[in-house]
């Protein structure tokens, strides 16, 4: 008895129910997908002018040496508590709450003399306070 072997077809691969499971699933997206419309907020903004500003802001200085003691613009006070702080600081701003202010202080310094500038400034309400420091070259 002769067997003929027969070699088998190639297979083929029908990708047609492939297609149509993913064009469904599409489908079924787009529809299932809702779409929001965001709010807008319409809004005039200011023009700014070319004209120059009248007189800048004067930046006020509080500096403090490694002793603790206080200078405010290059002067110092006599005494280095809150309330002399305090009215050297309200003397400067004439009740301005909105001037910047910036806080230097040495390395040594005490911490309690830069919570006690801290603290001056924000009683008075002072309300652009900045503490300066000194960039390492490293």
């Amino acid at each position: 008895m002769k067997f003929e072997r027969k070699h088998p077809d190639e297979l083929e691969l029908n990708l047609t129910p492939l297609i149509d499971v993913v064009f469904l699933l599409l489908i079924f997206f787009m529809v299932s997908t809702t779409f929001q419309k965001e709010s807008e907020i319409s809004l005039q903004l200011p023009r700014a002018t070319q004209d120059p500003v009248d007189k800048p802001l004067e930046n006020i200085e509080v500096v403090i040496n490694a002793a603790g003691k206080f200078f405010v613009n290059d002067q110092e006070l006599v005494q280095h508590d809150v309330q002399a702080l305090q009215a050297a600081l309200h003397q400067i701003t004439n009740g301005q709450r909105d001037l910047p202010l910036t806080i230097r202080a040495d390395a040594q310094t005490p911490h309690q003399a830069v919570v006690v500038a801290m603290d001056a400034a924000a009683q008075l309400g002072m309300l652009k306070m900045s503490i300066a420091t000194s960039h390492s070259p490293n």
